[in-house]
Order: structure tokens, then C-alpha cells, then sequence
């Protein structure tokens, strides 16, 4: 029997209905109401190609073998946390905020720490690479981006100059935001013995781990009693061609390095499958700081982030600033910032002016329009990409980390948020966000408005897939 062309023909268009048909059914299961437009959109109007990467990248969750996994750990990580809350200062940090970050992400709050904000990247690289020539036990390093150009070959240097020491040296790195790297970087830490794992590697045939379901965060400890979390990644501020980067990390010393820990061992156990192999000791008070680590993502079964910023947005009474590379939120984000500007407090949003990624800076920029009108103030940051995630509130919480505005870090991406709680720890961040302000073009709504209308087109057509950004 021959099937003739017009017979394949029929056969596609029918299947074509049906995967429409079953879209329907499938896509708006625990999805949001964004994503499952951008998803219904895509397949209705390419059905086979739209099925293909819902079915690569449709299901923003983890395989089965690695949810146990985290399942098992938790008995580690509730185990550090119970010994933490032992010591949770009597005072310091708001409870309701304290308590709800600890449901979400497992942490308590820590009083007796030391915070200092760096957002000189090359002075945070130094500081970093002198803690590792000073490190007597243990190093541990977690992140997003690590190069194997001159900054990631000093830090190598210095890392392999402790394993000759006899220290224990761990990397775990994202093999996506590393992968002009990769190979180079892998090569560079095994020869010089260094412990090193792939994150979330894209496993075709063990269940599959999204491939743009990415480990964001940006840890680093020394001897489980120096930690860095922020923004700033292991590669040179200028790796992008015209593009320099300027980023914000938190160092910070006392008790709350043991949650990084925690954090980072329970990371290496989830890709390993091994049992985290030492205890974490809790380091002594070094000082008034009081801290909280929140850690996101899909993990977790809240998302963590969006979910404590969308609260303390409603709860916010005078003033509130957040800055972000990447500003792509739900209506959940929106709404509570314009409730917030019609409440009068004033709403700062400081965004890069310089663009990196086209697309994601035409989805984000259809957003100005309505919350200008509501009355929140854009800041357009000059001269540098303002790749620092941070928030301020009321003067009584600060956040810095790793998370962006988006959808991408709600959702998909593994975060990391310090949680600032004490006046003088708050008023660090807040000088350096006066300084984004400062060296920033506040728009002005009725200029944006007169933007050419061929902008105009292409930022609404970006909005149509900011889901799949």
C-alpha cells in the first residue's frame, strides 16, 4: 500500500488538532496564567515544534530519583538549622518575616554576624583569593559562571595552592553559564586536584533535568567560616564584548556561614548522590549583624523569593528600592508594586540601561509603561551593566543575592538571598543603592511614551514569550 502525499498531508494537519486539543488540557495544569498563555500561543500556532520544546522544557521540575534525594537531605539540613535556632537572637529582626523565610527555605534567622557589602568586583575577586590563600580546612565554591580566563585562573591558582596544602577543595559549577568554558575550566581544576562537579547536567537517559532549569547561586566558603553570596561569578567583569559588569556580594563571618555551608555540602550531595561527609560546625559570634539565608527554587515547593518580595511589597509603608538586571515579573509582582505607589510609598526600580540580552530588555521594557503611570520611579543605571540583585524596605530589611526580578529565578533557577535585618548591615546597602541612583536616567513617562511604534511592536511580541525567557 502506498500513502500518497496528500494523505501524510492529512495525517500532519490531524495531528496537529490534536496536540491543540490536548495543550488545552495538559499546559494550564499548575502553571501561571503568563506561561500558560505563552505556551498555548506557541502551539497553536506551531503545533509539532511548540510540543517539542514543551516536552524539553515544559515542566519546571525536578526527575523523580532527585526529588528523593532532596527528600533524604533534609534530615541534614533541618538537623543544622535546629542547632542554629538554639541561638537565634532574642531580638534584632522582625518575627513574622523571620519565621515565614524559615518556612520557606529552611534557615533560621542568626544573630552575632558580620556583613560587608563589596560591589568593587576586581576588590571582591582579591578578597576571595586572599581567603583562599588564608584557608587552613576547607574551600567551597558553588557557582553559576566559572571561566577559565585570567580571573578563573587565579582563583584556580589559589585554590590548587591549598590542595597542595592538604585542604579539602570542592567546585561545583553550572555547566550552561559556563559552557565557553567548560572544558577549559574542568581541565584547569582536575589537574591541579580539584574536586569539581557539573550542576543540573542534561541526563538523556536518568530522568531528565531541564536543560534551562539552571544552579544560579553564587557561594563560596572558606573553612566554614568565611561566606560570600551575591551576584558576581567567577569570570572577568568585562567577558561579555562592550559589556562590563558591576555586581554586588555579601562577606559575611559568624553564625550564619554555617547555613551557607549547609547549603553548599546539601548541593554537592544532590549531584553526587553522596551523603554529606562532615559535620558543620557553627562558627562563633564576630559580631551585631542579624541574617537569614533564604534559598529558592525548584526544590522547594514555594517559590521562595517572589514569595517573601511580593509580601513585604504589601507591607511596605514609606519606601522601598529594588534593583535588577532582569525585570520579567507576574501579576503577582506588579500588583503588589502598584498597590505599594498608591499606598505613597515611594518605589524605586533601578534597571541597567546597558543591554546584554535584546530580547529579555524588549519583553521587560513593556512593563514601563503601566508602572510609570502608577506612579513608580525607573532608574536607567549608566555606563556599567548593573548586574547586582538587591531590594531595601522600610529600612528594616535588606536583601542581596543572586535572584533576579523575573520569572526565570521564581521558577526555574536554584537562588540564594541573605536576608539583612540589623539598621547598620541596612544601611550599607541602602548608601549603595543611593549610589545607583545617582549615576542613573530617571524616564519620564510622557518621553517613554513617544518611543518609535515600531519599539513599541517589538516589545509587546517579547512580552508574548517572556514566559519561555
Amino acid at each position: 500500500m502506498t500513502i500518497s502525499a496528500e494523505d501524510w498531508r492529512t495525517a500532519y494537519y490531524v495531528l496537529e488538532w490534536i496536540i491543540r486539543a490536548a495543550a488545552l488540557v495538559i499546559v494550564p495544569q499548575r502553571r501561571s496564567p503568563n506561561a500558560t498563555r505563552s505556551w498555548l500561543l506557541l502551539i497553536f500556532f506551531l503545533p509539532v515544534p511548540g510540543l517539542v520544546l514543551f516536552w524539553a522544557i515544559g515542566r519546571p521540575q525536578f526527575p523523580a530519583w532527585r526529588r528523593k534525594r532532596f527528600e533524604e537531605l533534609k534530615g541534614f539540613l533541618t538537623g543544622v538549622a535546629d542547632r542554629l535556632k538554639v541561638q537565634e537572637p532574642s531580638d534584632g529582626a522582625p518575627t513574622d518575616i523571620a519565621e515565614l523565610a524559615c518556612k520557606l527555605g529552611g534557615f533560621p534567622v542568626t544573630g552575632g554576624n558580620t556583613v560587608e557589602l563589596i560591589d568593587d568586583y576586581d576588590g571582591m575577586i582579591d578578597r576571595l583569593v586572599g581567603d583562599i590563600e588564608g584557608a587552613a580546612e576547607t574551600v567551597e565554591i558553588s557557582v553559576y559562571i566559572f571561566a577559565n580566563d585570567t580571573v578563573g585562573r587565579r582563583v584556580v591558582r589559589a585554590l590548587g595552592d591549598a590542595v597542595g596544602r592538604g585542604l579539602a577543595v570542592r567546585v561545583m559549577l553550572d555547566p550552561v553559564g559556563s559552557h565557553a568554558w567548560r572544558r577549559g575550566t574542568l581541565r584547569l581544576l582536575r589537574k591541579r586536584g580539584i574536586a569539581v562537579r557539573q550542576a543540573l547536567p542534561f541526563r538523556l537517559l536518568r530522568g531528565r533535568t531541564r536543560h534551562d532549569m539552571r544552579y544560579h547561586r553564587k557561594l563560596f566558603v572558606i573553612d566554614g567560616r568565611i561566606g560570600y553570596v551575591g551576584s558576581q561569578n567567577i569570570v572577568g567583569k568585562e567577558f561579555r564584548r562592550g559589556v562590563i559588569n558591576r555586581e554586588l556580594v555579601a562577606r559575611v563571618t559568624g553564625p550564619i556561614v554555617a547555613e551557607l555551608t549547609t547549603l553548599v555540602r546539601g548541593d554537592w550531595s544532590l549531584e553526587t548522590g553522596e551523603a554529606p561527609d562532615r559535620q558543620v560546625e557553627i562558627p562563633s559570634p564576630t559580631g551585631e549583624a542579624t541574617l537569614q539565608l533564604l534559598p529558592s527554587g525548584a526544590d522547594y515547593p514555594l517559590e521562595g523569593f517572589e514569595t517573601l518580595l511580593v509580601w513585604q511589597l504589601h507591607q511596605a509603608r514609606s519606601r522601598v528600592v529594588i534593583a535588577t538586571p532582569y525585570f520579567i515579573p507576574d501579576e503577582d509582582v506588579i500588583g503588589a508594586m502598584k498597590t505599594a505607589a498608591a499606598r505613597g510609598v515611594a518605589v524605586d526600580l533601578v534597571l541597567s540601561q546597558v543591554v546584554d540580552q535584546r530580547l529579555v530588555n524588549l519583553s521587560q521594557s513593556s512593563y514601563y509603561d503601566d508602572l510609570l503611570a502608577a506612579g513608580i520611579r525607573i532608574h536607567l543605571f549608566r555606563e556599567f551593566f548593573l548586574h547586582a540583585k538587591n531590594a531595601s524596605i522600610d529600612g528594616s530589611l535588606g536583601l542581596v543575592g543572586s535572584s533576579n526580578v523575573d520569572l526565570r529565578s521564581f521558577q526555574l533557577n536554584q537562588e540564594a538571598s541573605l536576608l539583612i535585618y540589623d539598621c547598620p548591615s541596612i544601611a550599607q546597602l541602602e548608601r549603595i543603592q543611593q549610589g545607583y541612583l545617582a549615576d542613573s536616567e530617571q524616564l519620564d513617562l510622557d518621553r517613554w511614551r513617544r518611543r518609535p511604534l515600531l519599539r513599541k511592536l517589538a516589545e509587546n511580541i517579547a512580552r508574548l514569550v517572556n514566559s519561555l525567557l
